[in-house]
């Protein structure tokens, strides 16, 4: 099994050694070269609707799986506690699901926020409305 180390930096190096993957915390942002050996640079953005990363005390992980759907390799492998995990060859159809699948979970990470946000705006104007009507009795 192919083994993957973690480097943390603050901005991304130029060149990337196989290997390593490179996380900057401060960009939301990781970094590597893919790991079927063709010299791809893949990035994959850190956060609540993109990629997660963990460092575990055997290594890197991240989550959900790496899919190189638009290079020529079309690799396809999980990053979990520093080792490289192959995982099954996705077909068009498949590819277009997960893309779907990616879109229906970011629009309803952000619909979920904004009515959280709207939630409480309307609590911290009933609560205004109740004191002012106090104020005014």
């Amino acid at each position: 099994m192919t083994r993957i180390r973690l480097q943390q930096v603050e901005f991304m190096p130029k060149e990337l050694e196989q290997g390593v993957l490179y996380v900057s915390e401060e960009y939301h942002t990781a970094a590597h070269l893919c790991a079927c050996g063709c010299g791809v640079k893949v990035r994959t953005p850190l956060g609540p609707t993109e990629w997660s990363f963990v460092n575990t005390p055997n290594g890197p992980s991240l989550f959900p799986s790496i899919g190189n759907w638009q290079q020529p390799c079309q690799s396809h492998y999980w990053i979990n506690k520093g080792q490289i995990r192959w995982a099954n060859q996705w077909t068009p159809k498949q590819i277009l699901a997960g893309r779907e699948a990616e879109q229906t979970r970011r629009a309803n990470y952000y619909n979920k926020l904004s009515s959280q946000k709207e939630g409480a705006l309307w609590g911290i104007w009933m609560k205004a409305k109740d004191l002012l009507g106090k104020f005014l009795s």
